[in-house]
């Protein structure tokens, strides 16, 4: 008597057998895209079939990219290494999975060069090092191996710098969203928008902050009680950055909505552009004077009032030389300040406190002189005519500054006469 078992022909009939040490110590932290190309490509492997990275973008609906992307992640994190068969070609190789259990009891049977190795490496290098201790303090928590290969495969897979990855964590922190899943997101979406220091962040952070705030007020003048979609902010962001538009000129489009039963971005897109084609540009006129005209007046404002300040200022060196190295010396214990708040100095609030002892005394001694010699505190300041938007034109809101309104022809050609004598 024989005995046999009729086979399955149907492949996705089949199961495919994953090991618990990779659901347990590395699915949970690693990004969903991810996850599914190991368990697709694992299900062909186990049936000996060939599948290539286009057709396994093509079932997950992802792009070729990010598959690509997903491989160099699993190799980081020890899991599959890449079998090149073309040195020349870094795109052209196979994948193999490695057997988990064989890296936790140390079979011979199952090496991995990966494992094990890389996070001594990485951690030779100072400012990657420095990045992962900063992060520890931001999270309060020491990183595991995993996430720690996950973070510093960021820096070739988003060629993200150290600098911005650990910004980014601070970042994510304030807003009480701490995974390094959702860090992630982030650090990818600065990537693709240039940044790369933390400079270049707080740049990012301040147009997003202007921006959102355009958006609230925007849907608080139209009543909409929501959040603004994709191509709503991209219409809005038009309004500022190509048609040139102020914040109170974009509300008063918004009030004309007033008179229709469904008030809505298009019709608002729709009354500034026929704005801006009336005004010639810039957001159209205001009285008799063109709002191209009321900007090239502030920017001149602005250079007489610097040079007058620069010519008070030589006056007094002249009169008072050591005002002078007190401002240079200045300068100096600021730089000094910002460098040892970036550093990780152990001492850095002592040594931040003495700076500002020194600061304090120089300040001192430079009021005694300027006004001990006759000239007020303020002598060598910028006086700018308007106070309140230091003659831009526009407060730090975002909207029109009130003095925009007062400026006429007269007052144009007045400064116009003063720069020329």
């Amino acid at each position: 008597m024989s005995f046999k078992r009729e086979k399955v022909k149907d492949y996705f009939l089949l199961d495919t057998n994953v090991e618990n040490m990779f659901i347990n110590e590395y699915m949970a932290s690693a990004p969903g895209e991810y996850v599914k190309v190991y368990l697709f490509a694992l299900m062909y492997a186990d049936l000996g079939e060939q599948v290539s990275n286009e057709m396994i973008a093509k079932h997950l609906s992802m792009d070729p990219e990010d598959v690509l992307k997903a491989w160099t992640y699993w190799e980081n994190m020890g899991v599959i290494r890449k079998d090149f068969t073309d040195s020349e070609n870094k795109f052209d190789y196979g994948v193999e999975f490695v057997a988990l259990k064989g890296q936790l009891y140390g079979s011979q049977d199952t090496p991995n060069p990966t494992a094990g190795q890389g996070i001594t490496e990485m951690m030779a290098d100072e400012e990657i090092k420095t990045m992962f201790s900063d992060i520890e303090k931001i999270l309060g928590r020491i990183l595991s191996s995993t996430e720690v290969r996950q973070i510093n495969s960021w820096i070739t897979d988003y060629q993200a710098s150290p600098e911005m990855i650990a910004y980014c964590f601070e970042y994510c922190a304030e807003k009480k969203k701490t995974s390094v899943r959702y860090v992630e997101a982030v650090v990818k979406n600065w990537a693709q928008q240039g940044v790369r220091t933390a400079e270049d962040v707080e740049k990012l952070r301040s147009e997003d902050e202007k921006k959102q705030y355009h958006y609230k007020r925007i849907f608080q003048a139209l009543g909409f009680n929501r959040n603004a979609t994709e191509e709503e902010r991209r219409i809005m962001d038009r309004w500022f950055d190509d048609l040139g538009f102020a914040i109170d000129k974009v509300l008063e489009a918004c009030g004309k909505t007033a008179g229709i039963s469904s008030p809505n971005i298009n019709y608002v897109n729709k009354v500034l552009e026929n704005w801006h084609k009336e005004g010639g540009g810039n957001g159209g006129e205001t009285g008799e004077v063109t709002t191209g005209e009321i900007m090239d007046y502030y920017e001149t404002l602005r250079r007489l009032e610097e040079r007058e300040a620069a010519d008070r200022r030589a006056e007094v060196y002249e009169k008072i030389p050591r005002i002078k190295e007190i401002e240079n010396e200045l300068n100096r214990l600021n730089s000094e300040r910002s460098r040892i708040i970036i550093s990780d100095t152990i001492d850095k609030k002592e040594a931040t406190k003495q700076i500002k002892e020194k600061t304090d005394s120089l300040n001192a001694e430079q009021a005694f002189l300027l006004t001990d010699n006759g000239f007020e505190l303020d002598y060598m300041d910028v006086k700018y005519t308007c106070p309140d938007c230091k003659d831009t034109g526009i407060l730090e809101t975002g909207e029109r500054c009130g003095c925009f309104g007062t400026i006429t022809k007269k007052k144009i050609q007045l400064l116009k006469e003063k720069v020329n004598k």
